[in-house]
């Protein structure tokens, strides 16, 4: 069975998780995505992929976020990530809430190409503890 596959299995049981926590003005179902960003939070906190998986992040709450790879915290042969395609941290930063915001009901997605810890996070809402970590194996 594939991810995409499982995924769309087990979306009750993930569902029960996001109970109380719809999109509003959005229209995202629980299979649509593989990390939600809720109130202040991503969910899971920590996500499993393998090399050339394409993770898909959707915002499921009722405000903006953003998936900002910490560029000291990625592996080093990795390219940097960012929703709205920002090419370093620092951009990212820079340039959000213009570019790089995920607003309720919409999703960013990234392929994975090179094994190792992934750690991110959301600008607007890090001090509240908003970050998150893909694991990547082969």
């Amino acid at each position: 069975m594939d991810r995409r596959t499982f995924l769309a299995t087990a979306g009750a049981a993930a569902a029960v998780g996001l109970a109380g926590c719809g999109a509003a003005g959005g229209s995202l179902s629980e299979t649509a995505y593989d990390v939600g960003m809720v109130h202040n939070a991503f969910q899971p906190v920590e996500f499993e992929a393998s090399v050339g998986d394409t993770v898909v992040w959707g915002n499921s709450g009722s405000r903006g976020h953003s998936v900002t790879a910490y560029g000291n915290m990625i592996p080093e042969d990795a390219a940097y990530f960012a929703s709205g395609g920002a090419a370093s941290q620092k951009e990212a930063v820079s340039n959000w809430p213009d570019e790089g915001n995920v607003r309720p009901g919409e999703t960013y997605s990234y392929t994975f190409e090179v094994p190792g810890e992934y750690r991110y996070y959301c600008i607007p809402h890090e001090a509240a503890g908003m970050k998150g970590t893909v694991v990547v194996t082969e």
